[in-house]
């Protein structure tokens, strides 16, 4: 029973369904979803790259959330439209393991760049004129960075305690793609400690920063009010809303998934939360967070047409 985890090669993915054209049908829809949700991420991140009036701290962080959003979208899609396609279910047990390693990774960064990037609105509503010298390159570096190397260390150490179990009962995860709760669940070692330190260390992080964020908001809001111009209060309210929707999507779906105890039958909720916290907000970001913004499209109109010109 413990050499099984090491004789097994691979688990099997829950599929969508049995019928064939059903299968085809999910395979399509994964693709568009995949091919709109990465388009929109690098058409944001090629924007804010290229034109230099978007070379402030906000779109910075912009720009990072879109790469870690095109990341996040590739962990899961492509397999899943391909295994689809194909009608294959298996992944390789160190497949598997990159796929929770890079989910967790990816999930702690964009959530910690959220929680950066209410900072950053705090700071530029609140405290205008201090805004140059507190969010100065170097300290957006910092920040970016500190979230980019404290998610390793933890997606690594989540990773390695969760296989150092043996998986005995069953290879079958109750989940399109590899994620810890639904490997925790067919593990026939003792999960409690893993449990444990899943959640404690989940609560912690999204308590610091959901009162974070919800302390920035506060303050946000509160001066906003103060504004004696009604479009200065449309115009911050237009880009701190936007934010909320994306925290609050995030942090209720990965907070249903993470933080409740493992069960052992799959749920179909299950499933709908994880594609609420893995694959709408990265395909949603581009539309509800940056590419209703005036200056991000503006600069978009002005690349295309550099593009055209150059061609011509």
């Amino acid at each position: 029973m413990s050499n099984f985890t090491t004789t097994m090669t691979a688990f099997l993915l829950l599929g969508f369904s049995d019928t064939r054209e059903l299968q085809i049908l999910f395979s399509l829809l994964f693709f568009l979803i995949y091919s709109a949700g990465l388009m929109g991420n690098l058409l944001i991140v090629i924007v804010t790259t290229f034109d230099r009036r978007l070379h402030t701290p906000m779109y910075f962080f912009l720009r990072n959330l879109s790469i870690v959003d095109a990341c996040f979208i590739s962990i899961t899609l492509p397999q899943a439209s391909v295994n689809s396609l194909v009608n294959n279910r298996a992944i390789s047990v160190p497949g598997c393991a990159a796929q929770i390693f890079l989910l967790i990774f990816i999930a702690y960064v964009e959530l910690t760049l959220l929680t950066v990037m209410a900072r950053d609105r705090y700071v530029a509503i609140c405290q205008p004129l201090l805004y140059p010298v507190v969010m100065n390159p170097r300290v957006c570096m910092q920040m970016t960075l500190t979230c980019f190397f404290t998610g390793l260390l933890y997606a690594g150490f989540h990773t390695g305690y969760t296989f150092r179990l043996s998986f005995c009962q069953s290879n079958m995860i109750q989940q399109f793609f590899c994620d810890m709760p639904s490997l925790l669940k067919i593990s026939c070692s003792e999960t409690f400690s893993n449990i444990l330190s899943l959640l404690v260390s989940g609560l912690v992080i999204g308590i610091v920063c959901f009162t974070f964020i919800t302390a920035s908001y506060i303050s946000i809001f509160s001066t906003v009010l103060r504004f004696p111009v009604k479009e200065d209060q449309r115009k911050a309210f237009s880009t701190c809303v936007p934010h909320i929707i994306v925290v609050s999507l995030f942090l209720i779906s990965v907070s249903y998934v993470y933080l409740q105890p493992p069960s052992d039958s799959g749920s179909i909720k299950d499933i709908i939360f994880s594609i609420f916290y893995s694959i709408i907000p990265p395909f949603l970001n581009p539309i509800i967070y940056s590419l209703r913004n005036k200056q991000i499209k503006e600069a978009l109109r002005i690349v295309m047409k550099r593009k055209l010109f150059l061609k011509e």
